[in-house]
């Protein structure tokens, strides 16, 4: 049986959104060891503290972002590959909010936006395919 390549392509996007919150992560270790941060602490030089924020941001937004890609991916027919596409969108807004906050935690608002639009889009196309799936 041949491999639907929607089904792939929303798989990689996904394994992409992971591995950027893995980089997140071993970011936040980074920082931790640079500016003596010892676990449990969240406290400590305010890069660290931003990195921190970014790695949990993320955390908090990945259910928000991963719950509605697939559902959009297994029901979206109209256009499968468009879940997908916006997704891409979310990993690049993510990676400029996190860029941007743990260089100066004011400069956060473009990659937060563009990560926030793509986000909503993609609980958009999950509620239309479902409402589609429901009528058709």
């Amino acid at each position: 049986m041949p491999a639907d390549p929607y089904l792939l392509l929303t798989a990689l996007v996904t394994v992409l959104a992971l591995l950027l919150y893995l980089c997140m992560g071993l970011n936040v270790s980074s920082m931790r060891d640079k500016h003596g941060v010892q676990p449990p602490a969240t406290t400590g030089a305010p890069e660290f503290e931003r990195a921190f924020r970014v790695q949990q941001n993320t955390l908090e937004a990945l259910p928000l972002f991963l719950v509605p890609l697939w559902l959009a991916d297994l029901w979206f027919q109209p256009a499968r590959w468009l879940p997908a596409v916006v997704t891409m969108v979310w990993i690049a807004g993510r990676f400029i909010y996190m860029h941007d906050y743990i260089a100066a935690d004011r400069a956060r608002g473009p990659g937060l936006r563009i990560q926030a639009f793509a986000m909503v889009t993609n609980l958009v196309l999950a509620v239309a395919a479902i409402v589609i799936a429901k009528t058709a």
